[in-house]
């Protein structure tokens, strides 16, 4: 069964769908209703997120798997998320950036005055 568009070929607004049937009893419902989140993503990025998936959401699998950088992923799938209305959250940039500076401890290239005041000084810090 092919993939419902999400916007009108000739106008190119977006679509809302008016009827729905059930081909088990043949009862079907009309109305004006809303496509969904996942609606509004493009074939493309529908296979993005299916690769997702598969890979357990892990961006270093996908890195192997369809053969682009971690930084081009991570921005395809932030696209994504704004995309279905959220905001990628500051939360993951905080664990990131106390990562790198836990890293930047243990390799000898900041010391843990350095990173307690680095990490007292964010945002949410």
């Amino acid at each position: 069964m092919p993939i419902a568009p999400s916007s009108c070929p000739i106008c190119h607004s977006t679509l809302s769908i008016a009827r729905l049937h059930c081909n088990s009893c043949g009862s079907s419902l009309e109305g004006d209703f809303q496509l969904g989140g996942w609606a509004g993503l493009s074939p493309e990025q529908l296979g993005f997120i299916e690769t997702f998936v598969r890979c357990e959401g892990k961006l270093n699998r996908m890195e192997k798997e369809v053969g682009l950088s971690y930084p081009t992923l991570r921005n395809r799938l932030q696209e994504i998320i704004r995309l279905m209305g959220y905001e990628p959250g500051a939360q993951e940039d905080s664990d990131e950036d106390r990562r790198h500076v836990l890293e930047e401890v243990a390799a000898g290239r900041m010391s843990a005055q350095e990173a307690v005041q680095h990490l007292k000084n964010r945002p949410g810090g």
